[in-house]
């Protein structure tokens, strides 16, 4: 197995980035493809395979590395053998730089808010159809499934691990923010996380930023648990990257029926 790559720009490719390319400094006469400006302004923050191609989940992995060849062979990016990771923490671990989006992707964004805004409302839970679209389909029966439960309230933690237990997954529950930084660092990547938004020693909104800077939890599926149905509040949660929304409180089967969907079971 080829082992992970990590990209940054050229000269070229901070060029093509900074200026409006597309009208002659594009070696190939032709308008600079959006797709590449996205790609491009994601590596000058954190050009990890992985933290991409968490970034791009709406996006098959074949086209992602189709791009990334592309841009390579365009001399705009180069790569090198990723190095080793440092172990995770969240506590006074600054947020990962986020790429700013474009016009295009402000406004996916925004119709999406709204969709999952009314969802929530209306039925309790929300799921991103783009990012889970290329989530490939767990290869384990619910028995052997990992569920990481992130609530720091004992009452809903129970009730939750109850109600995934008669599901038929495996639950492991952490409390705190540190709790779940060392069930990181010690145990298997679990197969889901359940990120509860508010707990006593972090935000559960920078605690995702952080999984998704990392290349090894970028492509987690992570489920945010939330009293929070703001509209502000579900834009943050979807730019960053989570694949679904749960409200407060919850039924079994309305918890079931999102794993189910998340996992491809």
């Amino acid at each position: 197995m080829a082992s992970p790559r990590v990209y940054t720009l050229t000269a070229a490719g901070q060029e093509a980035l900074s200026s409006d390319v597309g009208e002659g400094d594009f070696p190939l006469e032709v308008d600079f493809p959006q797709d590449y400006r996205r790609i491009l302004a994601m590596i000058e923050v954190g050009g990890h395979i992985e933290v991409i191609r968490g970034r791009l989940r709406r996006f098959p992995d074949r086209l992602i590395e189709e791009w990334l060849k592309e841009l390579e062979d365009l001399k705009m990016i180069e790569s090198r053998e990723a190095g080793d990771l440092d172990a995770i923490t969240f506590s006074g671990a600054p947020l990962p730089l986020l790429p700013p989006l474009s016009d295009e992707d402000r406004k996916r964004l925004a119709k999406t808010t709204v969709v999952a805004g009314a969802t929530l409302l209306r039925s309790g839970s929300f799921l991103s159809a783009d990012r889970i679209a290329n989530l490939p389909p767990l290869a384990k029966a619910p028995a052997e499934t990992v569920i990481l439960l992130v609530e720091d309230d004992p009452d809903q933690a129970a009730l939750a691990e109850l109600r995934l237990s008669m599901a038929g997954y495996q639950v492991h529950t952490v409390d705190l923010a540190k709790a779940l930084s060392r069930y990181l660092r010690q145990q298997a990547r679990p197969d889901l996380l359940l990120l509860d938004v508010m707990l006593p020693d972090g935000n559960g909104f920078d605690i995702l930023a952080q999984l998704r800077g990392r290349p090894e939890f970028s492509t987690l599926p992570i489920v945010l648990l939330t009293a929070k149905t703001e509209l502000k509040d579900i834009r943050n949660g979807l730019a960053l990257g989570a694949d679904g929304y749960i409200t407060k409180p919850y039924s079994k089967n309305q918890l079931a029926e999102v794993m189910s969907h998340v996992l491809k079971h």
